[in-house]
């Protein structure tokens, strides 16, 4: 059955118009019986028609789609309007009195027709505004995923190269000094048997001398020589005793292939179950749209993700909820999560306190950071913090020792955080004035990845005194010099950067939540503000209404509990700006 497709404008409308002839007023109401789109006046003036008084008048929402003419194969004069429910079958009026339909319930076809024509503009803009969007989202991730890999393998390719390397050079080694251990007994063994030598060089020349001496007797024709000089008991000198050498043996390494493996490692594949790639519900694209209003609401909240068994949303407002002092620091200049029951706090003069969450200190340390987020707690809990005058990375296990980590050659090193996706370092550097970069870090503290560039040759950094992650892998950093917050996806390339939302921007303290928040800290404007991860400015969160004076560090913990720091106090304010959807 070919229907005629309904005609839908080409182009938007401010509004609707009436359809009754010189009517130029607003459209509000639908008559379903004819088919005409009415504002108020004409609709009253068409109910006030006798012939017109059972005319289903309607809200212009609540229409009926009208059904498109076609004509009845059996009854060419008439329209099918109607539907069997028992047959299935479109029908015109004249067909429902046939034989075969006695006793058969009807439907008006309209209604049905209506029905599905608005099931099918529902799932046209699903398909527009989740399924695509998605579907893209999850094809750039899979492209991603795939850049990640490669940068992974190489790693791995660098990796068994240096410890083929290292075995390699342990063996010359081991080979070098069982060399010279050999060389050693050869030359002691050479010299006693020289000694020996030495020894029967003299007792041959004491023998060959005393042969002299007996032929010099026998050819003597004195008698004396006989009788006085030549003893009765002459006896010769034993043979000097002398010493076999004992040369040392060498046992012979027994090894296989699978001993060498051993020793250089082994490629093995995760133990791990591959699960399916989390995909964003529906109902949780079309929450996180609803949240914006119509001038915010540029772009769809993409790639949420949330591990909590209840879905968050953004609170109608900010709740303080409580406040502590932090002896022994001038500011919070930079606050460290270690987990749920203690922080690290700086200030802008290298101190760098452990504190738990009533503000009792249990480790200070002095180091040589000031206005930067120069610190940042692992997922094994060792503090990782940079040493821009010395230009390296220190580490401190749980036992408060502190070791080298990394040495960062030319480039000094100011902001950091640990990844708690892989583990990664990230670390933002300069090297000169206004020339900046990003490097990633293993956990072994090998070099992954260096960020520096666009893909338009541009420099991306200044200053990138701040730096986090967000939930997708996007690498966010606040920069001073570029007065913006950078953000470049986790293979480097840039996503967006965002400027602030008054004329000046000063960039310090950035973090990112659950949902994939983006919050950075206005020093310019005193305010904190809430972007999403697309960079989309949702709110400023907080202001001076909520007693923020000179802000500079900000930080969510895994209970969704906002931390703020400010410059001039020890004062640390705890607030609530999440819930759960019940």
């Amino acid at each position: 059955m070919a229907l005629s497709k309904p005609k839908i404008p080409d182009t938007p409308q401010h509004y609707l118009k009436c359809d009754i002839k010189n009517c130029d007023g607003h459209c509000e109401f639908y008559c379903n019986s004819c088919h005409q789109q009415m504002c108020k006046q004409c609709r009253d003036q068409h109910l006030k028609i006798s012939e017109n008084k059972n005319h289903e008048m309607v809200l212009y929402q609540q229409r009926k789609r009208q059904l498109p003419v076609e004509k009845c194969k059996i009854h060419p004069t008439k329209d099918i309007d109607i539907l069997c429910k028992e047959c299935n079958t479109p029908l015109c009026s004249k067909c429902a009195t046939m034989q075969e339909h006695q006793g058969h319930r009807f439907s008006d076809l309209e209604t049905i027709y209506t029905d599905k024509f608005e099931l099918c503009l529902k799932e046209i803009s699903n398909i527009h505004n989740y399924f695509i969007p998605t579907s893209h989202d999850v094809q750039r991730e899979v492209q991603e995923d795939a850049i990640e890999v490669k940068q992974i393998m190489d790693s791995i390719r660098t990796t068994m190269k240096a410890d083929a390397e290292s075995l390699k050079s342990m063996v010359d080694t081991v080979l070098s000094e069982n060399m010279e251990e050999l060389n050693q007994i050869e030359k002691s063994l050479l010299e006693k048997l020289k000694s020996q030598e030495k020894t029967f060089d003299d007792y041959i020349t004491y023998l060959s001398d005393l042969v002299k001496e007996f032929h010099g007797y026998l050819s003597s024709t004195k008698l004396t020589n006989f009788t006085i000089k030549l003893p009765e008991n002459l006896q010769i000198k034993s043979i000097p005793e002398t010493i076999k050498p004992v040369t040392p043996e060498f046992s012979s390494a027994q090894y296989s292939k699978k001993d060498v493996a051993k020793l250089l490692g082994k490629i093995t594949e995760t133990s791990r179950m591959e699960k399916l790639r989390r995909v964003k519900p529906m109902e949780i694209a079309s929450f996180s749209t609803s949240m914006k209003s119509a001038s915010e609401q540029t772009k769809q909240d993409k790639d949420v993700k949330c591990d909590k068994k209840q879905t968050m949303s953004l609170s109608a407002s900010v709740t303080k909820v409580r406040e502590f002092n932090v002896p022994g620091v001038d500011g919070v200049y930079h606050v460290s999560l270690d987990h749920s029951d203690r922080l690290w706090i700086s200030d802008s003069k290298g101190n760098l306190a452990q504190t738990d969450l009533q503000g009792n200190v249990i480790h200070m340390i002095k180091t040589s950071g000031g206005n930067e987020g120069y610190h940042t707690v692992t997922q094994d809990r060792d503090l990782i913090f940079t040493e821009k005058d010395k230009k390296v990375i220190n580490r401190i296990t749980q036992g408060n020792n502190i070791t080298e980590f990394i040495k960062t050659g030319d480039w000094t090193p100011y902001s950091i955080h640990s990844s708690h996706i892989n583990g990664d370092l990230l670390v933002g550097m300069m090297c000169g004035f206004g020339e900046g970069e990003i490097t990633r870090y293993n956990k072994s503290g090998k070099t992954l990845q260096n960020i520096q560039r666009d893909n338009k040759g541009q420099g991306l950094y200044g200053y990138p005194h701040y730096i986090t992650e967000n939930i997708n892998g996007d690498i966010c950093t606040s920069d001073y010099c570029a007065d913006a917050v950078v953000v470049v996806n986790k293979s480097g390339q840039h996503r967006f950067s965002y400027g602030g939302q008054e004329s000046v921007f000063h960039p310090y303290g950035i973090c990112t939540d659950v949902l994939g928040h983006i919050l950075v800290v206005d020093h310019y404007s005193k305010k904190v503000y809430l972007l999403d991860q697309d960079g989309q400015f949702l709110s400023s969160l907080l202001t001076q209404q909520q007693g923020v004076q000179i802000p500079r560090s900000v930080c969510v913990d895994d209970k969704n509990n906002l931390y703020l720091g400010q410059n001039a106090t020890n004062t640390l304010t705890v607030y609530k700006y999440l819930k759960y959807l019940k």
